[in-house]
């Protein structure tokens, strides 16, 4: 008996699906089966695989006096060493441009 198949059709941004598929060449997974693989997850787990939440950032009302202080310190000292970074270079590696 045959397999009946499904297609699938997405949009996604072209940097996003080059990273992704370069990194599935790689490991030697084709596209098809990688995605098939995601939907097996999330049937397995019923739901995503994965935790899907806004990452922790701190916010000045919920922080002490002190551990604001400490995080102003930490940055003042980042700055003076020279460890930071232009913004321009952070959004564009958060844009995966670099």
């Amino acid at each position: 008996m045959a397999t009946k198949t499904a297609n699938v059709n997405v949009r996604i941004q072209q940097d996003v699906k080059q990273q992704a598929e370069a990194i599935l060449e790689k490991i030697g997974l084709s596209r098809a089966v990688a995605i098939d693989m995601y939907y097996r997850q999330i049937i397995m787990n019923d739901g995503i695989p994965f935790p899907v939440k806004i990452p922790s950032v701190p916010v000045r009302d919920e922080m002490t006096d002190e551990q604001f202080d400490v995080m102003m310190q930490t940055g003042l000292k980042q700055a003076k060493e020279g460890d930071s970074y232009k913004i321009e270079e952070v959004f564009d590696e958060i844009e995966g441009k670099l």
